[in-house]
């Protein structure tokens, strides 16, 4: 596994990140499982984790800090989020300081830190990021409860305004064959000293075919989540499908060969619940787009 500088946190990481979220920390997906891919990953190489307190309804933090104890974790970047919640059978928000300090305070319990080595403010408005409230996340910063302050949203006009803020070291925004865009955004960030993290790097499995055979729950959670959020996407990815048929690169390796060939991407983030899929991402690390794929998909982005 190929390590990259995080920005200019002084930090290296693993190309290829873990997200440890969505179905993974379901109930409904086995803890042993679970437990098993974050230790297999760890094996291959992966040093970035990344959770929130709101991922798979509120238990993601807690199964990524009981798949993590005991283990060796000095080398490791667990990032999470802060600003959301899971409260009474739905994600909720909240971006007081208060609120912000005893997420963190639970966090570090949950994930079995002292500190956190990086938190993503997640989803925050431009209009939230006021010195004052800045000046409070600092004052939490010197008191031990995290290292580094990151900020996690799909907005383009947050990300560009985190640019400008010497506070903020690292960003999480949505990288994939879907969204080209990003590429430029990600390089400004990273000209400005960020560390610059891909979400969404395989454009959440909308590019690949459908598997009508594929009856594990799994799947078909995935598939109706899609069917149910992501329908436009699901759409535009139909004109990569290209991308699955070959045999000299797998669909998931030309994905994030994309993303990490994009400049000033620090990591791609993957999340699973399958030990070949886990395997066959971290495959693409060190691995190059072949020239016509990488054509064919500035072709297909043109449509």
């Amino acid at each position: 596994m190929r390590p990259r500088p995080l920005g200019r946190t002084g930090l290296e990481v693993s190309e290829i990140g873990f997200g440890a979220a969505s179905f993974w920390g379901h109930p409904a997906f086995p803890e042993r499982e679970a437990a098993r891919l974050i230790h297999r990953a760890l094996e291959l190489g992966v040093t970035l984790f990344d959770t929130g307190p709101a991922y798979s309804r509120g238990r993601a933090e807690s199964r990524l800090g009981r798949a993590l104890a005991g283990r060796d974790r000095s080398g490791l970047v667990i990032a999470t989020k802060a600003g959301t919640f899971f409260e009474r059978g739905r994600v909720r928000r909240d971006m007081s300081l208060s609120a912000i300090e005893a997420s963190l305070e639970q966090s570090r319990r949950r994930l079995g830190l002292e500190s956190l080595p990086l938190v993503h403010l997640h989803g925050p408005s431009l209009a939230e990021l006021t010195p004052d409230f800045l000046e409070g996340l600092e004052r939490l910063r010197g008191r031990g409860l995290f290292r580094h302050l990151g900020v996690n949203s799909f907005d383009p006009v947050v990300i560009e305004g985190a640019l400008a803020l010497p506070q903020v070291d690292t960003v999480m925004l949505d990288v994939n064959v879907l969204r080209p865009e990003r590429v430029s955004l990600a390089a400004r960030a990273a000209a400005a000293g960020k560390g610059v993290l891909a979400g969404m790097p395989l454009a959440m499995g909308h590019t690949a075919p459908p598997r009508p055979g594929d009856l594990r729950l799994s799947s078909v959670w995935y598939a109706l989540r899609a069917l149910k959020n992501h329908r436009a996407d699901r759409a535009a990815g139909r004109r990569f499908r290209f991308l699955h048929v070959r045999t000299d690169i797998t669909g998931a390796q030309a994905l994030l060969a994309w993303v990490l060939g994009a400049a000033g991407v620090s990591a791609a983030l993957v999340g699973t619940t399958r030990l070949e899929h886990l395997e066959d991402c971290v495959a693409a690390s060190g691995r190059g787009l072949p020239p016509d794929l990488a054509m064919r998909i500035e072709r297909a982005q043109a449509l």
